[in-house]
């Protein structure tokens, strides 16, 4: 699977996804062992490597938001 592109709307999604789920995007990093700015960042693009990459895909089917994905 390809990690989805990164920006503010793939964050929004994901919040939103999350919230749809009665969570957080915070509670799923504390969840997962990493801390939300990581989070933040994977989906904005910030970190954008193969690990962030990696990381964004976990986040947005977590989230379950098959429109990014």
């Amino acid at each position: 699977m390809k990690a989805p592109q990164p920006g503010l709307d793939l964050l929004l999604a994901v919040k939103a996804g999350f919230v749809r789920q009665g969570t957080t995007m915070t509670r799923w990093a504390k969840d997962n062992d990493t801390h939300v700015s990581n989070v933040r960042n994977a989906l904005i693009g910030t970190w954008n490597g193969p690990r962030g990459q990696a990381m964004r895909t976990k986040i947005v089917r977590a989230a379950g938001v098959r429109d990014a994905v």
